[in-house]
């Protein structure tokens, strides 16, 4: 007999799998709505498996919202790498819409879901949403002081409040989206945005 400390079972599931049932679970239902027993099921695995594969309801959304954000909700990041200002706005916003309303997808936001539940979260999982809306508003805020600096935005323009002012119109899109606003409606209100873009 081999001596020596014991090799704990392999899973039997496919993690990035399981992770997108939960994925789905939490932006359908947002963070308090749902249940270990709606987790779990959804997942198709038990809660003891879930626990040691993720840990608790709290770490699991934590990995489930950086899964989100490198998925569904990367459209921030790549609206970045647009060459103008203005560029970066549309693409943001736009992706937005977009990730709302895609077919194969829940209605919203994945974040913003979870930001209506923010009263009830655990410490763990407001600090990964906090930390989630602060890295896409310092990335669009450093991307207009970059604007800025190269005359593609006036030099009076506040890159910060036009970033938050981004942002609170990609949120209000989520919303509207859950509430069953179409794609093109909503891409109405891209376009009127974008026509009061700060000009130079």
């Amino acid at each position: 007999m081999t001596q020596g400390r014991r090799i704990g079972r392999p899973r039997e599931f496919d993690a990035d799998e399981v992770l997108d049932r939960a994925m789905v679970v939490f932006w359908e239902q947002g963070y308090d709505a749902v249940s270990l027993t709606d987790l779990t099921r959804a997942m198709g695995i038990g809660k003891t498996s879930m626990y040691g594969a993720f840990g608790n309801k709290e770490q699991l959304f934590r990995v489930v919202l950086e899964r989100y954000a490198d998925g569904p909700g990367s459209y921030g990041t790549r609206a970045l790498q647009e060459p103008r200002a203005r560029q970066v706005g549309e693409a943001y916003l736009s992706g937005a819409v977009l990730a709302s309303t895609r077919p194969d997808c829940p209605r919203g936001c994945l974040g913003v879901m979870g930001f209506l539940s923010a009263g009830r979260l655990g410490q763990e999982a407001r600090d990964a949403l906090n930390a989630w809306r602060d890295k896409q508003r310092l990335g669009l805020r450093d991307r207009f002081r970059q604007a800025v600096d190269e005359g593609d935005l006036p030099s009076d323009c506040d890159p910060d409040s036009l970033a938050v002012y981004l942002m609170t119109l990609a949120n209000g899109i989520a919303v509207q989206a859950a509430g069953g606003a179409d794609h093109a409606d909503l891409q109405l209100a891209v376009g009127a945005a974008m026509r009061n873009w700060p000009s130079v």
